[in-house]
């Protein structure tokens, strides 16, 4: 439905027309597209190499612009700069400052959303223990594998907690481990309330994580739909079952070909786990004895900023508040420290003699001909300063004893 405010980003009769020197058409990379990507969904834009994906992802961001055509992204264009802070974006190769590390440039790019400096650190913070980089955090990127610049890359691209998150091949350099993390933060995202976009050519983690998807060929769109209506064969039954005796299958295929005549077709086979799952349980059992490694680790929880359920951010605020108050009384019923006291005026004749005292101690005296070492003296600076912090430090104990008695 174009034009409602379900529709996060539109696409309406997109065109892109690259040309030649001369303004001769060489290829029409986007042609006529329309697209709706709906709030809170994730979306898969699926093609070969060639049919148009990066060209449609670089225009829907407003760094190329169409030939025909227009973009909607939360019903503005994506020129306007209030709607590109809305917007989180993770290219196939994040070019990032290879002299930065893991904290500074997530503290780079907080600062370019105006972020406080507070906030900048505990998002910095949040963010790196979600994506499994906090044993190199400080780290040059430089020294990055491209599973652990891609992890950086989508810090990167949630720091501003955006609405919309758009993500050209996601997965794309991680490890197995890696990728089961991205995807489950796909769904956690969604969860909170955010709209994914992804391009991959992954057609499984597709699969996985999409409630709609696009293929492109061409620049045009070959197809458009939920996963279950385009993947569903209407034509075939499965059935699982528990492990059946031999006797018991002979007599259902039996009943099954019967039913559907001389012709029909009937598979018997064991189920078999997927690759990925047998993998992952091969790395936990690896970790639940302690192994240590030397690459990205398992990441933390999703960074709490990110979208907190409303019910959620309701408790929290509440928490905040009775939080507040108890510090408050805290600080209201604890009693006034008393000030330590300076030394008083007529104490400066004792003052003088001890200082006289270090001072000939350090070999600070100068002594006039004729006279002995209790004629005039003239203490060092440094020497008096010392007594005073001294006499300073020996009040603030008395006046912590005399706290302690009272108690």
């Amino acid at each position: 439905m174009p034009g409602t405010d379900e529709n996060v980003m539109e696409l309406i009769e997109l065109t892109k027309v690259f040309r030649d020197f001369w303004g001769r058409e060489r290829v029409k990379a986007v042609d006529h597209l329309n697209l709706e990507v709906r709030r809170g969904e994730v979306f898969g834009l699926l093609g070969p190499n060639g049919s148009g994906k990066t060209t449609t992802v670089r225009i829907v961001l407003g760094l190329l612009f169409p030939t025909q055509g227009a973009v909607r992204l939360f019903g503005r264009g994506p020129g306007n700069v209030d709607i590109k802070k809305r917007v989180g974006y993770m290219p196939e190769e994040s070019h990032l400052y290879s002299y930065l590390n893991a904290e500074e440039t997530l503290d780079f790019f907080a600062r370019l959303f105006g972020l406080s400096r507070r906030e900048r650190q505990r998002r910095t913070d949040a963010l790196i223990d979600m994506v499994g980089l906090k044993r190199a955090r400080r780290r040059p990127l430089g020294e990055f594998s491209k599973g652990m610049a891609r992890r950086i890359g989508l810090a990167q691209a949630l720091i501003n907690d955006p609405d919309l998150l758009i993500l050209d091949e996601p997965t794309t350099g991680l490890d197995p481990v890696g990728a089961r993390e991205m995807k489950d933060l796909i769904l956690t995202l969604r969860e909170r309330g955010k709209t994914v976009f992804v391009c991959s050519h992954l057609l499984s983690d597709v699969e996985e994580i999409c409630d709609r998807i696009g293929i492109l060929y061409g620049g045009k769109s070959r197809a458009l739909g939920t996963v279950k209506e385009l993947l569903t064969a209407e034509d075939v039954t499965q059935i699982r079952a528990p492990k059946l005796d031999k006797q018991i299958l002979d007599s259902v295929v039996k009943m099954i070909r019967e039913a559907g005549g001389a012709d029909s077709t009937v598979e018997v086979s064991s189920p078999t786990r997927r690759l990925e799952e047998f993998f992952l349980n091969v790395i936990n059992e690896a970790r639940r004895e302690r192994l240590m490694t030397a690459g990205a680790e398992m990441g933390g929880g999703t960074a709490e900023f990110l979208g907190k359920p409303e019910a959620e951010g309701e408790a929290l605020l509440e928490e905040l508040v009775l939080a507040g108050q108890e510090a408050e009384s805290e600080i209201l019923d604890k009693p006034a420290q008393p000030t330590p006291a300076l030394p008083r005026r007529e104490d400066r004749a004792f003052i003088d003699d001890l200082v006289s005292k270090g001072a000939a101690e350090d070999g600070g005296i100068e002594e006039s001909p004729g006279t002995g070492p209790q004629a005039a003296v003239t203490p060092d600076s440094d020497v008096r300063d010392r007594v005073l912090r001294e006499l300073m430090d020996q009040a603030d104990e008395d006046a912590q004893d005399d706290d302690e008695d009272s108690q």
